[in-house]
């Protein structure tokens, strides 16, 4: 049976893991009985959002306890993660990948990234783990490979601004829709643009599902 680990980053599109697409992963690989075990960091959130009015609040929240709420209490503190584990890694999207696993949402290029999460997914694609990356999550990725010298084939739908940067950092940005993926055989990734084009559940549930698809493929490759 095939082992993925997937990755949170709270519990909301504003300020944690979108909870659509967070779901939706946990339930294509649970379709597809593979063995999945959640992580994500144990700390606190970069901020709080309030998702009725959008706007920040004074509260503190920790990613990890947030994104439990998502996990139904079965995660686990990406500090103790061994990539060795698992055969793939996946990212669901929300602004939490952006601002709670690195600082993307802030510094742009310049983001830094929770150090945990960057050596797991370091660690996994030296080790060429299969890599899932949903909504925001292809940025993450292209940082990956940027330190890796690797060219890999992302997609974010198609926000010029966020494609830019996926080239910037040496990848080659693919245009594509909601309801499909992208797939880099040669690297072993797989992305979709779920949220950041997507205008309802099922069309980010279709593209969703193709991806858990296309990425138990390559371990069956």
């Amino acid at each position: 049976m095939a082992k993925i680990a997937v990755i949170l980053a709270g519990c909301g599109r504003a300020d944690g893991s979108e909870i659509h697409e967070a779901v939706l992963t946990l339930l294509a690989l649970d379709k597809r009985k593979v063995d999945v075990k959640v992580f994500a960091p144990n700390k606190n959130q970069m901020h709080v959002i309030n998702h009725l009015t959008n706007e920040e609040t004074s509260d503190t929240r920790n990613i990890l306890i947030e994104s439990a709420r998502i996990a139904r209490g079965d995660i686990y503190d990406i500090k103790n993660a061994n990539v060795d584990d698992f055969d793939a890694i996946i990212l669901p999207g929300g602004f939490g990948a952006a601002k709670n696993l690195c600082d993307y949402a802030v510094k742009g290029l310049d983001c830094e990234f929770n150090r945990d999460v960057e050596n797991f997914l370091i660690t996994g694609m030296k080790k060429h783990k299969v890599m899932g990356f949903i909504c925001i999550a292809p940025v993450l990725g292209a940082f990956i490979t940027n330190k890796l010298n690797i060219k890999a084939k992302l997609t974010i739908g198609n926000d010029k601004t966020t494609a830019s940067h996926i080239e910037q950092l040496g990848n080659e940005h693919i245009e594509c829709k909601a309801n499909d993926c992208v797939v880099d055989t040669k690297n072993n990734i797989v992305s979709t643009p779920a949220y950041m084009l997507g205008k309802s559940i099922s069309e980010v549930s279709e593209g969703i599902d193709k991806l858990v698809d296309e990425v138990v493929k390559l371990l069956n490759c």
